[in-house]
């Protein structure tokens, strides 16, 4: 490997999120279509010393973090690596950062950032460390479902933007499904999934389409959130005309079609102290760049 690989690890929002019914296992079924976003932590790998060393720049991440599980789950016979993780996508936010930089990893290895490794699953390595992680080896947007472990890539992404406002609080995900628990929710047929619809408009650039079929299950049921609804608020009053929760949240964000639009809507963004903004593009891996 050169001295040192920078890695990028990109935010994740979810255009659709139907959550279904609870299974055998206690986990939750659902269907989503997710894309990656240009907003994208950074992770330095570099020789090191002795055995491997990870550190971030936020303290509160240093221990138990999934870059060191996902580098635990390589069958390397050398550890003697260093990552520095530079945080960028807010955390408790909905938007898979965790789940990113430990696929980042993954996918590193599979490059041989990390030399020649034998023969390893990628897939049911990053099926172990989270729900979101196998969506982010596929480095597009994609068709989401099981538990997140059957992800259908669409192909290159439309050239679409976001505007992006993360409130003051963190949602846990273990409260967010019980929360949602409480709410009786009509089945849905795959034949009739809003998701399998996002997917076909994805696929056709149908900015339109997909502008009316964005839909969370979380958004209702977690209304109760004063700061999740003055988000939302926020954005509406600066113009957004197609907003969403995305994951559990707590970020929410504006779907635009162009970049003006999108500069026009967090120009007018007022926000009262503590929220953050940051406005994104929909992103495509290498191999999905050079197909687009």
């Amino acid at each position: 490997m050169r001295a040192s690989e920078a890695l990028r690890a990109p935010a994740k929002l979810n255009l659709t999120l139907e959550v279904l019914g609870r299974r055998s296992d206690g986990l939750h079924g659902l269907r989503s279509v997710m894309v990656p976003i240009s907003l994208a932590d950074e992770l330095r790998v570099a020789r090191g010393d002795a055995s491997f060393r990870f550190t971030c720049d936020v303290p509160a991440l240093q221990n138990d973090n999934l870059v060191t599980r996902a580098f635990a789950a390589l069958p390397l016979a050398d550890r003697n690596f260093e990552i520095f993780l530079e945080k960028r996508i807010p955390t408790g936010a909905g938007m898979g950062g965790g789940s990113s930089d430990a696929a980042a990893v993954l996918l590193a290895a599979g490059r041989g950032v990390f030399g020649e490794l034998p023969a390893l699953d990628y897939l049911q390595a990053a099926r172990s460390l989270g729900s979101d992680v196998p969506f982010f080896l596929v480095e597009t947007a994609a068709l989401v479902e099981g538990v997140g472990e059957r992800v259908t890539a669409l192909g290159p992404v439309p050239p679409w933007h976001v505007v992006i406002v993360k409130p003051p609080i963190e949602i846990s995900t273990a409260w967010a499904y019980a929360t949602i628990d409480e709410i009786e929710r009509p089945t849905r047929p795959r034949n009739a999934s809003v998701s399998v619809q996002m997917a076909q408009a994805i696929q056709r650039a149908d900015f339109l389409s997909a502008a009316s079929l964005l839909q969370n299950d979380f958004q209702n049921a977690l209304s109760s959130a004063g700061e999740i609804r003055r988000a939302l608020d926020a954005l509406d009053k600066a113009g957004a005309a197609h907003t969403l929760l995305t994951g559990s949240g707590s970020c929410v964000y504006a779907l635009c079609e162009s970049p003006s639009e999108a500069d026009r809507v967090a120009s007018r963004l007022d926000l009262e102290p503590g929220y953050a903004s940051y406005t994104a593009a929909f992103w495509n891996g290498e191999a999905w760049r050079s197909a687009a």
